[in-house]
């Protein structure tokens, strides 16, 4: 089972925790109601038809204060359950909003329609900038500062925690604290434009040593090319339009229009979940953007067909 009912966080199960108790709390509520009703209408057509008419004028007293009994017996039993569930929205927002030190801090920042990860570290030399997918580590809470730049987004990791919006110009943030390894789709879940639902976000949460490893490695330049093709490519990159938006660390490419490539090649996607990332849909991509996904702020690179070949050896040479 995936989604919000197979929780892998400590935020997540409490919000899964939370969303049992009221769900098994509203089905004893309507059953209760039920039955109630069912009964009232079957002692009530006894009663007429022992009366030989639908209803008394004036009802018995007897039967006045079983009413009254049963209206206070049902108010009392309200709010102890409106309590109950007070006290479970309470406890439940202890594990959901807390923040055990010292947190992880990443920033994500959503655009249309992709999204921006930054891992600061202890230097500004340190600071890892990525694109369109989240690694965590297990076992260590994670404190996400979120921003838009464009129109109000929302970030939900069914598994992970709940929805939190992205508003232009304001900074919210989110913990999470995952505690299984495995990869958990995140969604924008705020309707945002035009390519609103291919806004993916795959969420890879890793043992401590394999998510420092990643770390290191994210920290590195780009790889020099080691073939003729990337050679050409690398220079067609930095020299023609790709430099004008995007970033490849170590590179003349400084742009941060777009997503930092300095390392894509090892992003399991495209264009924030439209593609998955292989030599043929790169090439794709580059060559007519707007036919896979519509809308999008990238434009057809113009370049040649012997240009995008020797592109797509580049990219891919940056792991």
């Amino acid at each position: 089972m995936t989604g919000a009912l197979d929780p892998a966080s400590t935020q997540a199960l409490a919000i899964s925790i939370l969303w049992w108790v009221f769900f098994w709390t509203g089905l004893f509520v309507f059953a209760a109601v039920l039955v109630a009703l069912v009964v009232a209408c079957v002692r009530g057509r006894r009663r007429a038809r022992r009366e030989g008419s639908a209803a008394e004028a004036v009802p018995e007293r007897s039967l006045e204060q079983r009413r009254e009994r049963a209206v206070l017996a049902a108010t009392v039993l309200s709010v102890v359950i409106l309590i109950g569930l007070l006290v479970a929205s309470i406890v439940g927002g202890r594990y959901i909003y807390g923040n055990p030190s010292p947190p992880l801090p990443v920033k994500v920042i959503a655009h249309q329609w992709w999204w921006e990860i930054q891992y600061p570290g202890p230097r500004s030399s340190d600071l890892v900038v990525t694109a369109n997918e989240l690694h965590l580590p297990a076992g260590r809470t994670a404190e996400l500062e979120l921003q838009a730049a464009d129109v109000i987004h929302s970030l939900w990791i069914p598994n992970l925690q709940g929805k939190r919006d992205l508003i232009p110009g304001h900074t919210t943030r989110l913990s999470i604290l995952p505690e299984r390894v495995g990869r958990y789709d995140g969604h924008c879940a705020e309707f945002c434009g035009l390519e609103h639902a291919r806004m993916e976000l795959p969420v890879f949460v890793e043992s401590p040593e394999r998510f420092s490893a990643w770390l290191t490695a994210q920290r590195r330049p780009a790889p020099a090319p080691s073939t003729p093709e990337a050679e050409r490519g690398a220079r067609i990159f930095t020299k023609g339009p790709c430099a004008m938006c995007h970033t490849v660390t170590g590179t003349d490419a400084a742009a941060s229009v777009g997503p930092d490539l300095t390392h894509v090649a090892s992003r399991a996607w495209l264009a924030a979940g439209a593609l998955p990332n292989s030599p043929r849909n790169l090439r794709a991509w580059l060559s007519d953007p707007q036919r896979l996904k519509p809308g999008s702020q990238m434009p057809p690179t113009g370049l040649s067909e012997s240009e995008l070949d020797d592109v797509v050896h580049y990219l891919g040479s940056l792991r």
